[in-house]
């Protein structure tokens, strides 16, 4: 494909998240600006309208969560985007989506923290966040774009895997990517697949809202409207959605919530493998960092070093065996971050002493660069 395919746009990546949002069809957009998500918000204020969709900008995050869920039970594709600090405020309505199996995307474009932190210094800070944010003991499915192109293609995958599961998904991006301005190719419609929830069968006169029905144990959803009668709540609930105290009940509640994701994985968990055969040193990274790893797998490899990079593009579930994998050959693995050393933690943990893991952390507002890898490949080799 040529630059001058009249699809080919130069765009921001918080823009080619928007647009992703439409091609997969969003219909409501609730949030509050923060930088440096804000640009999500300004374009699907404009593009929503021009689509039959509606924007809302809300109060606060908190608010913002709890309408994309509200929205989302009557039948609506939505999204929330913000940043930091909002994404601490999504929290607990999060928890609330994770629990009443309500799907939504959840974008966080991350900044340097805590609290009000850096609000113009890209970081990595949120990633544990993501997996343990809200209370309880749930499954999270995040993904991590390593450029403007993904921001796009990503969030697609995001919607479908939200309307697929059954649940909140988190694109968890970070301000360079965010910001950064690439050429984008649109697809054209049927280019990229949109799925769309699974409702009851028609007359369906015994509806149950959380009873599954076959082995996806993703129960079919109607939408409030569709003329099913049915409760939603926070609570853990039984299969007709009213809040049970049994333990058994409860129980096979939160192992559903777990096993829909877990048969799910092969659908879910994404990465991308480069030089990794061969490796000595395997680079682990994601988001805007896996940037400078492609760079610095380049100039090692260019100085005789046998280096490959595992590009983690679905964050959780962790891919666990695509790590162990690559560590069962490599002598180490360096694992560089905007933070000091989130994922690294759980790559060590999934090595298992297979091989080395070193980390890389920056945690001042700088991505992490090519010669820092250089250096580090360097001492370990």
């Amino acid at each position: 494909m040529t630059v001058t395919n009249i699809n080919a746009k130069l765009m921001q990546g918080n823009q080619a998240c928007a647009e992703g949002a439409i091609y997969a069809g969003i219909n409501f957009y609730a949030g509050y600006p923060i930088t440096p998500s804000t640009e999500i918000a300004e374009v699907l204020s404009e593009r929503l309208p021009q689509v039959g969709g509606k924007f809302i900008q809300m109060e606060d995050e908190i608010a913002s969560m709890a309408a994309v869920i509200g929205a989302s039970l009557t039948g609506a594709k939505t999204m929330t985007a913000t940043s930091g600090p909002g994404f601490s405020l999504k929290q607990e309505n999060l928890g609330y989506g994770m629990v009443a199996e309500t799907p939504c995307v959840v974008v966080n474009v991350q900044r340097l923290g805590p609290s009000t932190g850096g609000p113009t210094a890209p970081a990595q800070g949120d990633m544990m966040q993501a997996r343990w944010g809200t209370h309880g003991d749930h499954p999270v499915i995040a993904l991590c774009p390593s450029s403007v192109q993904e921001c796009f293609n990503l969030t697609v995958k995001a919607f479908n895997l939200a309307e697929a599961y059954r649940t909140p998904v988190l694109l968890m991006m970070d301000e360079v990517i965010g910001h950064m301005r690439e050429r984008v190719v649109i697809p054209e419609p049927g280019d990229l697949e949109v799925v769309d929830r699974t409702k009851p069968e028609p007359g369906t006169q015994d509806y149950l809202p959380y009873q599954p029905v076959d082995s996806t144990l993703v129960p079919p959803m109607a939408s409030f409207g569709d003329g099913y009668r049915y409760h939603v709540t926070g609570l853990l609930h039984d299969e007709t959605g009213f809040p049970s105290n049994n333990a058994d009940v409860m129980g096979a509640l939160v192992e559903r919530l777990h096993q829909k994701i877990e048969r799910g994985l092969e659908k879910i968990i994404m990465v991308e493998e480069v030089n990794t055969e061969d490796a000595d040193v395997v680079i682990v990274a994601y988001g805007a960092v896996a940037r400078s790893a492609q760079k610095a797998m380049k100039l090692a490899r260019e100085q005789g070093q046998k280096v490959g990079m595992l590009r983690l593009i679905t964050v959780w579930p962790f891919p666990e065996e695509a790590v162990i994998k690559v560590a069962e050959k490599a002598k180490a693995l360096i694992v560089p971050e905007m933070n000091r050393g989130q994922i690294k933690e759980v790559v060590q943990a999934a090595v298992a002493g297979k091989a080395e893991v070193h980390g890389i952390g920056n945690s001042n507002g700088d991505i992490v660069t090519p010669w820092q890898m250089l250096d580090k490949i360097g001492e370990v080799l």
